[in-house]
């Protein structure tokens, strides 16, 4: 027990046979529970937690039938947690990237109830910038922007960190079946403790990478699909939060800048392309094009401020 809470550690693994053994062997004594959810793993990681099994009655083995993803086993390792009343879960990934030292940081804040929801956030120290390789630092960056304009924890960053520790009553309010169940997942649950009014905290940890772990992430890939999953998750999010349960006119700034910056910008790139190939343009054409374009550009700047005071209390 930590705090005179009940602590389970969820390690989501697939292919993990060669770093799964580290991660259970470094769990803090305090921790009551790990459970280890294996993907449908198809070397030999079931068989490496199995023997350490034998050594650490703490362990638990649940075994999806076929892969779901990382979102997925993490939320398998939820819902064990969810049924089990366990006071406080963790995600710690089955390749050891996520430092057991850190641990008792991440849970202060939820074992003292300040916070529902605290993450890990690598970016802190500034170290990522020299252990992550670029790519997936400014990926990471880019993703980082978008989910808190999904998410509307502006004080927040580092979103694709899935090391996090969350209180019992999450687990029973939010509906863990409709939880994104691939690489998504975190900016998904960020979306949904928010629509809930839960409070999150960012917590620095280590940034651990190129240990021997694997990754078939490809970050082009990745930024193309979860744009397109926190685009919608935005517009879920407008329509529960600030529509469903509490009328707030955000909304009406969001949807009156959707609509004028689009239309500025394409007509002031129709004006452009005529200028160059056709001939003049009137000056209150391109007027207007500006008018759009930065009431747009204005009014969703409003809004995104609307939702920072809106939600800043959820820290």
């Amino acid at each position: 027990m930590y705090r005179d809470k009940i602590i389970a550690v969820i390690v989501p693994a697939y292919n993990e046979e060669t770093l799964i053994g580290k991660v259970l062997e470094t769990v803090p004594t305090f921790v009551d529970h790990i459970v280890v959810v294996d993907d449908a793993s198809s070397d030999g990681t079931g068989e490496v937690v199995k023997v350490h099994q034998k050594e650490d009655p703490r362990i638990v083995y649940l075994r999806h039938p076929k892969n779901e993803g990382v979102g997925g086993a993490i939320v398998t390792g939820y819902k064990w947690a969810r049924d089990n009343e366990i006071s406080v879960s963790v995600v710690m990934a089955g390749d050891a990237q996520m430092d057991p030292k850190d641990l008792p940081n991440l849970l202060d804040p939820v074992a003292d109830e300040e916070v529902d929801y605290s993450k890990g956030n690598r970016l802190f120290t500034g170290k990522a910038w020299r252990i992550i390789p670029k790519t997936r630092y400014l990926g990471n960056a880019v993703l980082s922007f978008l989910t808190k304009i999904a998410s509307g924890y502006w004080h927040v960053a580092d979103s694709q960190s899935g090391y996090g520790a969350v209180r019992l009553e999450v687990l029973k309010t939010i509906d863990l079946d409709g939880v994104y169940k691939r690489y998504g997942m975190p900016n998904d649950f960020l979306v949904r403790l928010n629509v809930y009014g839960f409070r999150v905290r960012d917590v620095s940890v280590s940034p651990i990478y190129g240990i021997g772990e694997r990754s078939g992430i490809r970050i082009s890939e990745v930024i193309f699909t979860l744009s397109l999953l926190l685009l919608k998750l935005f517009l879920w999010r407008l329509k529960e939060k600030y529509i469903i349960r509490d009328f707030h006119p955000l909304v009406l700034f969001y949807s009156l800048g959707f609509i004028l910056t689009p239309i500025g910008f394409v007509f002031g790139c129709y004006l452009l392309i005529y200028r160059l190939f056709v001939g003049p343009v009137a000056a209150t054409s391109a007027l207007f094009a500006a008018f759009f374009a930065i009431s747009g550009l204005q009014t969703l700047f409003f809004a995104m401020w609307f939702d920072m005071e809106y939600n800043k209390q959820l820290k």
